[in-house]
């Protein structure tokens, strides 16, 4: 194993930066792992202090800093350097419509990083034709996840904001990469914690094989057993045999969105176990299954210091629930979030060993699954993070879609800083879901959600028939 690189220490991967390997290994597109985003602000900016805040920003996250190294049996390592000092680019796209700006920066998230000993993120300040100002930043997804990069935004804006305005406080500092990737190594060299997530996994795996559910029914899942002659079979493939992918957006106004936070914070639930129910509702409409599983994203941040560091923190893994159709909305939301609260206890675990594991006791073909579609929900906004002391002063976040992705559909739920309505950010292969499949999907999910908070004692069969 590798020592020592460039004279810093050097460290394994973690299995969070193992699982988007995976994935980077079989895309033919290199910059499915590319993570790009801006924030602009509604006010003139002085671009010397932004770019004095963006150096000092570098300087207090580690993971921005980070390399990787390749050693000659093929295993990555990384480590980080002491600082950054390249040149931060600066683009005036005043001349151009906001269409031409964006699909530049769209360009721009198309393209991957070297990797080798390269630095993994480029940032550029930017003056929009909108009159809005701020940064672009793209990363690549084994250094930082949403989290992570809402963090390193937000202190960017404190640092530039501390500096240049009166009675607003120097931001505390963030915590530190390396401390939370040596807890993690340390968990996954062994110890009590991993064997009980193990055991508490393979006796869930164990316990019985879940079923395919399509977006539109169960066509795919009977063109899989006709193709096998076996109908008992419970997988299908869900992904097409091109990674090029859209992002369809779909906005929900600020006024629902309060109704579906106000249930929340009325019986204790969080959102996503909310978008959850309303999820595996619409499949069970779509197929008649009681049994539905969605891929859902664990942020594996509990802790203050895992809040504050950068990385990427998130694994993946199916959400199974078996709901039949006699129970209320309520009892299934409440199941939900148990099963949810469940999960994070062992999230600690590969994803990737849950997989092979899955795979080996049902003897499942390469590339055949049971989940239809991943779930994230991002509760993070920046409001009122370092902005709130600048008056009125209205600000904008963006993500681009990198054009590639491995799974047949993503859905990323996220408040819009504007508003803090919501929006659906569906992330899918063009060949294997359509726009108009994905608008279906949405206004039933909705559809469902809005009529379960209204009555939250009606059935899940009563709710069905009634949408």
């Amino acid at each position: 194993m590798m020592k020592k690189r460039k004279g810093y220490p050097v460290y394994p991967l973690t299995v969070a930066q193992k699982f988007h390997l995976f994935y980077l290994k079989f895309c033919p597109k290199k910059q499915v792992v590319n993570i790009g985003t801006s924030l602009t602000i509604e006010t003139e900016l002085n671009w010397d202090e932004l770019k004095k805040a963006i150096y000092k920003a570098y300087e207090r996250c580690d993971s921005m800093r980070l390399r990787f190294s390749e050693d000659k049996e093929g295993n990555w390592y990384q480590y980080v350097v002491d600082k950054e000092e390249r040149d931060i680019e600066f683009v005036d796209f005043s001349g151009k419509s906001m269409e031409e700006a964006e699909h530049e920066m769209q360009k721009w998230t198309e393209v991957p990083f070297k990797r080798e000993d390269s630095p993994m993120n480029r940032i550029v300040m930017i003056h929009m034709p909108d009159g809005y100002n701020g940064i672009y930043l793209l990363v690549d997804h084994l250094t930082m996840d949403a989290q992570s990069i809402i963090c390193f935004m937000k202190d960017i804006i404190e640092l530039y904001c501390s500096a240049n305005y009166e009675g607003v406080a120097y931001p505390k500092d963030m915590a530190s990469y390396i401390e939370q990737l040596q807890k993690d190594l340390a968990y996954e060299a062994g110890c009590k914690a991993k064997d009980r997530d193990e055991e508490y996994f393979h006796q869930l795996i164990e316990s019985s094989e879940p079923i395919y559910n399509g977006i539109e029914g169960g066509d795919k899942l009977e063109e899989e057993r006709k193709r096998t002659k076996n109908k008992e079979l419970r997988a299908a493939i869900n992904v097409s045999d091109s990674v090029d992918s859209a992002l369809d957006i779909f906005h929900l106004e600020e006024e629902p969105t309060r109704r579906l936070m106000d249930f929340c914070e009325e019986y204790h639930v969080s959102l996503v176990c909310l978008l959850l129910m309303g999820l595996r509702t619409y499949f069970q409409k779509m197929n008649g299954n009681d049994d539905v599983s969605i891929n859902t994203a664990i942020a594996r941040r509990a802790t203050l210091l895992e809040k504050k560091s950068g990385g990427t923190r998130i694994h993946s893994f199916p959400f199974r629930t078996i709901l039949p159709e006699t129970k209320t909305f309520l009892e299934g939301i409440y199941e939900i979030r148990d099963k949810q609260n469940e999960l994070f206890r062992h999230a600690n675990y590969n994803p990737v060993s849950y997989f092979a594991y899955r795979t080996q006791v049902y003897h499942n073909e390469n590339g055949r699954t049971y989940e239809p579609m991943s779930l994230t929900y991002q509760p993070m906004t920046l409001r009122e993070k370092g902005l709130d002391k600048l008056g009125d002063i209205h600000y904008k976040t963006k993500w681009y879609p990198n054009g590639a992705t491995t799974q047949g559909m993503y859905l990323t739920v996220m408040h819009r800083p504007e508003d803090n309505g919501l929006d659906f950010n569906f992330e899918h292969q063009i060949k294997a879901v359509t726009k108009k499949q994905l608008e279906y999907l949405y206004y039933y999910v909705c559809k469902i959600m809005f009529k379960g908070i209204e009555n939250p004692n009606l059935t899940i069969g009563d709710i069905i028939k009634l949408v």
